[in-house]
């Protein structure tokens, strides 16, 4: 799908890699922070990349765009964290135009999520887009494609019930927690990191738990006391996390950190500690599994849980594809559209020329001639014409480029059309 506002041989790609092949260390590697997103769009505008979104959140690092080679946005990836090229070579995925298209649809509705229908991630997209945007680095066709994601995203969560249950991490760690830690009302909790996952996590601990002895710890105090107030917790300062630690008897880790913020020398336990990692990168030394009584559980064994709730979502799988066609077909039916509209139009300038003498050549040879008349009659042909044309080119079945390419040769209108 080549891009109209650029260079000829710019195509759309989806370019990245996703829990489905790396797991959360290599994921980790390749996560990018608010930072290195913005120095990402940055790179991108002086390279002459006119159109991206770039997502990255603890399950995939993706970029939506156009180039000429695909290679162009893996080095923007790669130069922007901690991932080399030979590391994406063996996990990362390429998607070439209609198939970027369908990757992007099932990402941003939940169906390629970790834990189906989790609908965090269209919110990620929409960061993404509105980011990009502020850069000047969204064109009119990714414009359209985002919006017709968010679009049948929102359908699928309003029509269907493949949103129902767990549909996150967040959610998914509070079950494991209640399954697994008898009297889990009367446990001590610590909740480490207040960020979109923590709060989510938080939000459920309460609402499920009926636990009044949550304590919060955030490098950024502010932003712990803010949630806090929200949900009546008791907030500590990140100096006294050593102190929460040795008294939890759970501990949920959703930091932001590039490296470990828990290992096995900050520990110094008496008693059994359940420890969930919701962090890209892990945010909890694997030494900490050494201590007797400890158990340390991420994010991924989470979301390979199933239950009852999951195997009831697989079942609205056919309704949301049902939707999502409905929708990708309308987007490309405006590709196509946007694609032949400038055909058509030069069609209709040189089947009007062509009138023009026509009518010219007529008057002066026959005699009361009626030009306004002859007018009339040749403007509706002309139309019926270019309809047939436009109708043919809209048809499902139609190979748009290669018709194209037949009717610019067959009236000559290579210099109109471009």
């Amino acid at each position: 799908m080549e891009n109209n506002n650029a260079s000829k041989h710019q195509y759309f790609y989806s370019v990245g890699l996703s829990y489905k092949k790396a797991d959360a260390a290599i994921r980790g590697k390749f996560s990018l922070d608010a930072l290195a997103k913005t120095n990402l769009l940055q790179q991108a505008k002086r390279e002459g990349i006119e159109s991206l979104v770039v997502v990255s959140t603890c399950n995939r690092t993706e970029i939506y765009g156009f180039s000429e080679h695909p290679f162009q946005l893996i080095k923007l990836i790669c130069e922007n964290s901690l991932g080399s090229v030979e590391e994406f070579q063996k996990v990362g995925f390429v998607y070439k135009n209609q198939e970027a298209i369908n990757h992007m649809f099932r990402v941003g509705t939940g169906l390629d999520s970790q834990i189906l229908g989790d609908f965090e991630i269209i919110s990620q997209l929409k960061n993404g887009f509105a980011e990009s945007r502020s850069f000047g680095l969204i064109n009119t066709f990714l414009d359209r494609l985002v919006n017709a994601v968010i679009q049948a995203s929102k359908k699928i969560k309003n029509e269907t019930e493949i949103s129902s249950g767990a549909t996150s991490v967040s959610f998914a760690s509070v079950q494991y927690i209640i399954k697994n830690v008898a009297n889990i009302g009367d446990k001590n909790i610590l909740l480490f990191g207040t960020g979109k996952i923590g709060r989510n996590t938080c939000e459920n601990l309460v609402k499920h738990t009926k636990n009044e002895q949550i304590t919060l710890i955030n490098r950024t105090k502010d932003k712990a006391e803010k949630l806090a107030g929200k949900l009546n917790l008791v907030v500590k300062d990140y100096s006294e996390l050593h102190l929460e630690l040795q008294k939890a008897d759970v501990v949920v880790v959703a930091t932001g950190a590039k490296n470990p913020t828990i290992d096995k020398a900050i520990l110094n336990l008496k008693k059994p500690l359940l420890i969930l990692d919701l962090s890209i990168p892990k945010n909890v030394n694997e030494d900490v599994q050494e201590i007797e009584g400890v158990t340390l559980i991420h994010m991924d064994h989470l979301s390979q849980m199933t239950d009852e709730t999951l195997e009831k979502r697989k079942s609205h799988i056919p309704a949301a594809e049902a939707i999502i066609e409905e929708i990708k077909e309308e987007f490309v039916a405006w590709t196509n559209a946007r694609k032949f509209a400038p055909t058509i139009n030069a069609l209709k300038d040189k089947l009007n020329d062509i009138k023009k003498s026509e009518l010219n050549f007529q008057s002066k040879k026959i005699a009361n001639f009626n030009e306004e008349q002859a007018e009339i009659i040749s403007a509706r042909i002309i139309q019926k014409i270019t309809t047939h044309f436009a109708n043919h080119l809209k048809e499902e079945n139609t190979l748009v480029d290669e018709s194209i390419v037949w009717i610019e040769k067959v009236f000559h209108l290579e210099a109109s059309a471009k």
